[in-house]
């Protein structure tokens, strides 16, 4: 089956449901998400910050709530009416935004860098107008016009970004900065079923293009911790990896063609499996960060839907034993859709936290038993696999047999299942850990698997080191998610108590 009608029947509610969903106005332009939903603590909220408080080796934590909107202090429009006037000419009145929170929704991404920034209510770059085109022809329209009156355009999708790419900056000779938000953009123009494709409009949410996906039997299989609020644009452009990226590779490998708006025109690859000629410019698209265009139109792979899916959890006594766990699975090339193992910081942290949440009389007898027998403080690792029954089973054996001889001891299903149905709601925490003076941030590396303990130990200590260096308590987590033949990645998260007297100086 192809689909070219613009939208395929039986799509449109799916998209007139989600696109409610991710109106603006419905969306934090100070934090994670639906401004409907919040972290739920069961009702234990106290006990939840005093352990905070406890792991930040603090005795209170202040309350720093963010501004409203109203205390935001926004730069002023710099672009001139007319100009506003002509853009409204190319889409319509209702698709060229310049109120303040459309503005300070754009302003910034979502980095901690980011949101110390819009909370404290100082922004010094906003874009001065927001524009929502629907269709390729619309965005050509827009950069062609832009560059004649030498406005700065800045592509933005979900907003999901931490490495400032959807900034509202601009020249000193320039007359202004649009925000060209490309979500109104989120169609199904093509599947072609026989070769496992399909196109879409760049500017479509994760969840949307999996249901539309799902509704067929297929899946992409992109699964990054912001898939509820980012784009298939956003996630080519950042050169994004998913949790299932073991099975289903990153975007920069699910990317078939791309068709891409420019101030000079158009330029777009095309759907071919493989070429010997020259460098592969869906290469060059990937990774871009809108600095080469706006990516309008993306081809990329789909799978079937998997028969199966299971995940399995073992402790490993210390890192080292879990990550050459890791490394052999990962090179006896298992078909796992998932390898995430926790260091042991990071599997206590999130233990105790779940205990705090959730106190379980089993689940202390489970930790003592595990004491006694040498896993007093272990590393958990997480291994999910997805495909056809028989190839999930066999996959389960080498890999079980393989964790074992390293020292991992089997413990259930419970741990990996639970992960899987929370995975993407712990981002909704960072922001009541910022309204109580909580620091949260993270960032991510790759290295071989010679140099894993090197790195870990060396990058591990210099962020212990930057945060105590300033008189301040913190706790530094860590774990692989992304394995490779040679190699892995490896993320970081920590935390720590903010100086309020000087946030972005203790940052950098």
């Amino acid at each position: 089956m192809s689909v070219k009608t613009p939208v395929a029947q039986g799509i449109r509610p799916v998209q007139a449901r989600l696109l409610m969903r991710y109106r603006r106005d419905a969306l934090r332009f100070n934090g994670w998400g639906l401004r409907a939903q919040t972290f739920d603590l069961h009702g234990r909220d106290a006990e939840v910050w005093r352990f905070v408080e406890d792991a930040l080796g603090v005795s209170t934590l202040p309350r720093t709530p963010p501004k409203d909107l109203d205390a935001v202090r926004l730069p002023g429009v710099e672009l001139r009416d007319e100009v506003v006037g002509e853009l409204r000419a190319i889409t319509d009145e209702h698709r060229v935004k310049t109120d303040a929170y459309e503005r300070a929704f754009h302003a910034v991404g979502k980095s901690y860098f980011d949101l110390v920034r819009i909370r404290s209510g100082e922004i010094t770059e906003a874009p001065d107008a927001v524009i929502y085109p629907e269709s390729h022809d619309e965005v050509l329209q827009i950069l062609a016009y832009c560059a004649e009156q030498r406005v700065a355009v800045v592509p933005f999708g979900g907003g999901s970004s931490v490495v400032g790419g959807v900034e509202a900056r601009k020249d000193g000779g320039q007359a202004g900065v649009l925000t060209l938000d490309t979500t109104r953009m989120h169609r199904l123009l093509d599947l072609d079923e026989k070769s496992l494709t399909a196109t879409f409009e760049a500017g479509i949410y994760g969840p949307e293009l999996e249901e539309i996906l799902g509704a067929r039997g297929y899946t992409l299989g992109h699964f990054p911790q912001s898939f509820e609020f980012s784009t298939l644009g956003g996630w080519i452009a950042a050169r994004g990896a998913g949790q299932q990226s073991n099975r289903y590779g990153g975007a920069a490998k699910q990317l078939v063609a791309a068709r891409v708006a420019t101030p000079k025109g158009e330029w777009k690859t095309k759907p071919f499996p493989a070429s010997a000629a020259g460098p592969d410019l869906n290469q060059v698209i990937a990774g871009s960060e809108g600095a080469l265009g706006v990516i309008t139109e993306a081809t990329v792979k789909i799978h079937e839907q998997a028969e199966a899916r299971d995940f399995v959890s073992f402790l490993f006594r210390d890192w080292e034993s879990g990550s050459e766990a890791v490394r052999a699975i990962t090179q006896a090339e298992l078909p796992v859709s998932t390898l995430r193992l926790s260091d042991v910081a990071e599997t206590h942290f999130y233990g105790q936290f779940k205990a705090v949440l959730k106190p379980s009389k089993a689940q202390d007898l489970a930790l003592s038993a595990l004491g006694k027998v040498g896993f007093d403080a272990p590393c958990v690792l997480m291994v999910g696999f997805e495909g056809p029954a028989s190839i999930v089973r066999m996959s389960w054996r080498h890999a079980f047999a393989i964790a074992t001889r390293r020292g991992g001891l089997f413990v259930g299903r419970g741990p990996g299942n639970s992960w899987y149905e929370n995975r993407f709601s712990m981002p909704y925490f960072r922001d009541p850990l910022l309204d109580h003076g909580v620091g949260i941030d993270t960032l991510e590396t790759s290295t071989t698997w010679a140099n894993v303990p090197r790195l870990y130990g060396a990058v591990r200590g210099a962020i212990l080191g930057a945060i105590t260096d300033g008189g301040h308590r913190g706790q530094v987590l860590a774990h692989i998610s992304h394995t490779y033949l040679s190699g892995t990645s490896l993320y970081f998260t920590f935390l720590f108590s903010r100086d309020l007297d000087d946030e972005i100086g203790q940052w950098r």
